[in-house]
């Protein structure tokens, strides 16, 4: 049976709900809603605003992770400070998961790659999960959607690095690509196994560019808005959305695909496939 992944061209905060509750899920007990701050500097990321109606409905607390590398995030009371200055600890109830440790340890014993994974502590308070994704290109991923916020996402600074680093964070730069592709879909298959099906997954096509909202200094999109994807599937809606992008007939889709292809980025998808966190066929519902 194919995976359910709905499709609206038209991208507005009222549009997300509305995309949600097509998905007929309640999350249950506390919700964890995974986003991206947004690095200082950068123009692509999505503001709080655009979450506002989904996170109200849904009623859970926005949850980050600080980053591994030098930057406005990389520890705790410069990740807070940015909350502050992009307007997230205005509109909600934050959770920083690594904020203060030990980390929360999964073993990954089936791992390709590695076999533990690093998340912040925190994420034991929560039962489910509303995973909010920006799909764009990633400097080192090749492109960034559900499977990355799930891995890099909710791992803490130091899981960044063991994720980077196949293990090792010490190697963080220098492990071979698909290496550190298989480490992703690795740890995203424990984060998944956490919630044990308790999960929920928004990707929203705007802002394309080639880069991360992790990057201070980011490429302008390349591509014009596309749409909201929604899905019960990590696997599904990561697949749909670059096949959208190939679809495309932008004039900037080239450019990404250099970006994603280069990066080898569809490697996160067909490992997370053999993991069995989801599945590459699917059937897209268009609700415009």
């Amino acid at each position: 049976m194919k995976s359910k992944v709905y499709f609206s061209s038209v991208i507005t905060p009222e549009k997300v709900l509305e995309l949600y509750k097509c998905l007929g899920v309640q999350l249950p007990g506390n919700v964890a809603l995974k986003v991206h701050s947004g690095e200082p500097g950068n123009q692509n990321f999505l503001r709080p605003e655009f979450w506002k109606p989904i996170v109200d409905h849904v009623g859970g607390t926005v949850v980050e992770c600080n980053t591994a590398y030098e930057g406005g995030r990389n520890t705790t009371e410069r990740h807070v400070q940015v909350f502050k200055k992009h307007g997230w600890s205005d509109l909600y109830t934050i959770d920083l998961l690594d904020a203060t440790g030990p980390d929360l340890e999964f073993d990954i014993p089936q791992g390709v790659k590695i076999k533990k994974n690093f998340v912040g502590k925190d994420l034991k308070n929560y039962d489910s999960t509303l995973v909010l994704s920006h799909f764009k290109g990633h400097p080192m991923g090749g492109y960034g959607g559900a499977l990355k916020q799930l891995s890099i996402g909710f791992a803490s600074s130091y899981g960044k690095g063991y994720i980077h680093g196949v293990g090792d964070p010490a190697h963080f730069w220098d492990r071979d690509q698909d290496s550190f592709l298989e480490s992703m879909a690795d740890a995203a298959w424990s984060v998944v196994d956490y919630f044990k099906g308790n999960a929920a997954y928004i990707n929203v096509m705007k802002n394309i560019s080639v880069d991360c909202d992790c990057c201070d200094v980011a490429e302008d999109p390349c591509m014009a808005d596309i749409g909201i994807l929604a899905s019960l599937d990590p696997v599904a809606i990561d697949q749909a959305c670059l096949d959208i992008v190939y679809a495309s007939k932008d004039p900037g889709r080239d450019h990404l695909l250099e970006r994603i292809e280069s990066r080898h980025g569809v490697h996160t998808i067909e490992i997370a496939a053999q993991h069995g966190i989801g599945s590459r066929e699917y059937e897209l519902i268009n609700i415009d």
